[in-house]
């Protein structure tokens, strides 16, 4: 707790006064451009891995970077409401779901039922993506590196089509007024690997040479 309190005290002697007219910009409105949905993993953090400033991303952070498919209940759907307003209040155009590699939530899906004792709602959450399971085990074998990344990738695609099912969604990307992208980044190498929609792969993210 006390490097917490000395962060806190730091940014606010110094790292506060470095974007202060950032932060007086952003006193009364936010106007971010791109939704960001990421798992909860401490290891990922978004502005560091987009190099954005505060008010740029509208982030959702969950277990395994999970997007249900769109429905009205009366449970608390924290998820559900933040995608919702990101889409319907703030008008965000851009969506980026970024799973990544060693994802505990997703390992969770291989784990016995006795593991998850005193995370009965954890266990609850991860079935969500429990079809990905069987597909995964089709191509993969007992190779377990290979059983990670197929989990990790096949959830980045599941949560971008359950993003369709929004209201309105997938007419607005067909019309090219909204547009989402799935991202698969590797913590020990800092690559990101993006999620071609049209071929259905996941390829490196690099700029291309006509937009230097």
């Amino acid at each position: 707790m006390e490097s917490l309190l000395k962060g806190a005290v730091k940014f606010m002697e110094e790292g506060f006064l470095e974007h202060a007219e950032l932060f007086a910009s952003l006193k009364h409105a936010q106007d971010p451009h791109t939704l960001f949905i990421s798992c909860v993993d401490s290891r990922v953090v978004p502005n560091l891995i987009t190099n954005c400033l505060p008010g740029e991303l509208f982030m959702v952070r969950n277990v395994a970077n999970i997007v249900p498919p769109y429905r009205i209940s009366e449970e608390y759907l924290s998820t559900t409401s933040a995608i919702e307003y990101a889409l319907y209040a703030l008008n965000i155009k851009t969506i980026i779901v970024c799973g990544h590699s060693d994802c505990g939530g997703c390992a969770a899906l291989y784990k016995p039922e006795s593991e998850f004792s005193k995370m009965p709602n954890v266990r609850h959450w991860i079935k969500l993506i429990e079809p990905i399971k069987s597909e995964v085990l089709k191509f993969s074998g007992d190779d377990k590196a290979k059983i990670a990344w197929l989990t990790e990738r096949l959830n980045v695609i599941n949560s971008i089509e359950n993003i369709l099912t929004y209201p309105g969604v997938e007419e607005a990307c067909e019309n090219g007024e909204l547009n989402i992208y799935g991202w698969h980044y590797i913590i020990e190498t800092g690559e990101i690997f993006s999620y071609d929609l049209k071929e259905r792969s996941f390829k490196l993210l690099a700029i291309r040479k006509d937009e230097h």
